[in-house]
């Protein structure tokens, strides 16, 4: 389908609280302060750690605004993200949407994510970043499945919506 001019749809980052990111995924708690876990799953049984690393050469940046046009999920896995080099944002969409209605473009948010805050994702959540804020690249400590390459589906938003996310840093 060819799209003209895409829908830009403007979003502010708010802070990852855990009643906020609660659809998303989880704000992982301290040890013993009676709040949900953050239970990892890996339905391949193939989780593992490691850094992972992200640009604004990788996206398109107009006017200060960085421009969504996809979202990624993971439907066999959990994935927890942490910035470990600078203050970053991350963009989601529940893991029960699947962009076919218009009211799903409106459960896209983004959130703030300061240094060493960390995001549990749901298992399906649909999601962009983390991508650096104030700076040009962010390093992010990650966790996730081994097999992720296998288990990527993506919503190319702009390219089959014709909608664009610019998110005001």
């Amino acid at each position: 389908m060819e799209m003209g001019t895409p829908r830009t749809i403007e979003l502010r980052p708010e802070p990852a609280t855990r009643e906020a990111f609660a659809p998303y995924g989880v704000i992982p708690p301290f040890e013993g302060d009676g709040f949900p876990t953050a239970d990892l799953v890996f339905t391949r049984n193939d989780g593992w750690v490691n850094f992972i690393g992200h640009t604004l050469a990788e996206i398109e940046v107009r006017d200060g605004r960085l421009r969504c046009e996809l979202l990624n999920r993971h439907d066999t896995h959990t994935q927890t993200l942490m910035p470990m080099s600078g203050d970053a944002l991350v963009v989601v969409a529940p893991p029960d949407v699947d962009f076919s209605e218009p009211a799903h473009f409106e459960t896209v948010k983004s959130f703030a994510l300061p240094q060493h805050a960390c995001v549990h994702l749901h298992r399906g959540t649909w999601h962009w970043g983390p991508y650096p804020v104030g700076a040009s690249e962010v390093r992010v400590f990650n966790i996730q499945a081994r097999g992720w390459p296998t288990d990527n589906g993506v919503a190319e938003l702009t390219r089959d919506h014709g909608v664009v996310y610019e998110v005001i840093t």
